[in-house]
């Protein structure tokens, strides 16, 4: 709960760091945010859910900590007003429900915190059975907002 909470407000302080942000780069920047992510958690997938690639227990600690500093580092600030549709180049897959939905929206965002939050604390201590579930968790927080909120 501390945790969701202390999200939220740094994603309403970040705001105002934001307010100078276009709405474009607002977008272009969310994106890449969520690219990062992505690419880290394919890095964990690759090394303790599917074993394709050698485990590294630094690696996968590394990639854990990046994807929990994103998930709080208050990128809600960057669906600011005019972010609701694409803009310029940057295409937005973002349904319009979002940006009316805000108790959803705060309830899919602590749960990706949370989850995220936990991944690196599980990924510190080495154990890849954990590792996985807590992988698994955050797979699940993010398929909880892509299937309320995403376009496909």
């Amino acid at each position: 709960m501390i945790a969701g909470t202390a999200g939220l407000l740094l994603t309403c302080t970040a705001g105002l760091a934001v307010a100078q942000v276009s709405p474009e780069e607002q977008i272009e920047y969310r994106k890449a945010g969520y690219s990062f992510m992505a690419w880290n958690m394919g890095k964990i997938k690759a090394q303790v859910v599917e074993g394709s690639v050698a485990y590294d227990q630094a690696q996968v600690a590394a990639a854990a900590n990046a994807i929990a500093a994103i998930a709080n580092s208050g990128m809600g600030a960057l669906y600011g007003p005019g972010t609701e549709k694409s803009v310029g180049k940057e295409k937005t897959r973002v349904k319009p429900e979002f940006f009316t939905q805000k108790e959803e929206v705060a309830k899919v965002a602590i749960a990706f915190n949370q989850a995220a939050n936990n991944l690196a604390k599980v990924a510190a201590a080495g154990d890849k059975a954990q590792i996985a579930q807590a992988f698994g968790e955050v797979g699940k927080s993010c398929k909880g907002c892509h299937d309320k909120f995403r376009m496909d």
